[in-house]
């Protein structure tokens, strides 16, 4: 079975809430699942090496929306990743992003686009969600063809809508078919 990491950063809880219906989702079909952060923020968080993305089989990599960008934590932690790109470490690996703003209009797509920017430049595979998934066409809240979302609203709630962790389901499913196909 594959291993998937799920490699994220979360400051509100919204982001975890999505790493963990994407780890759940991955376990549960039988893969390999390794969550990790890019800073220990609680006692059980593990945070992310280098060795965790040259092991890995897949990528979920999400993040909360910084004025339409990444955390500052996760671009940090991208940065030292240079050794890998030259050796070609991540190339043809599968990934897909998530994100989470306080808004519909805060900047997800474009969080969503500047996750994926680190990953194309390792020439890894980077999976979006298709319109196969009905959610993607009803939501009034997250989820968009480029990768999973949540809007928090302004009191900034981490719980997702039943739309939203159906979307987030459906690319962790993806996620794991591809990564399986591909071992």
């Amino acid at each position: 079975m594959p291993v998937i990491l799920v490699l994220y950063h979360s400051s509100q809880g919204s982001v975890s809430a999505m790493a963990n219906e994407i780890y759940d989702t991955l376990s549960a079909l039988g893969a390999e699942v390794r969550l990790r952060t890019f800073v220990q923020r609680q006692a059980h968080d593990v945070v992310v090496t280098k060795q965790d993305l040259i092991e890995c089989d897949g990528l979920a990599f999400g993040s909360p929306t910084r004025f339409g960008m990444m955390a500052a934590q996760a671009k940090t932690f991208w940065e030292t990743t240079s050794d890998l790109w030259l050796k070609g470490q991540l190339i043809d690996k599968p990934a897909c992003v998530f994100s989470s703003s306080s808004s519909m209009h805060g900047g997800n797509e474009a969080t969503l686009l500047n996750l994926s920017l680190p990953l194309l430049h390792h020439g890894m595979m980077l999976m979006g969600v298709p319109y196969d998934v009905p959610e993607l066409l009803s939501t009034t809240s997250g989820g968009t063809p480029y990768g999973a979302s949540h809007v928090a609203g302004m009191d900034n709630s981490p719980e997702l809508t039943e739309t939203e962790v159906k979307i987030c389901r459906a690319i962790a499913k993806r996620l794991f078919n591809v990564s399986k196909k591909l071992l």
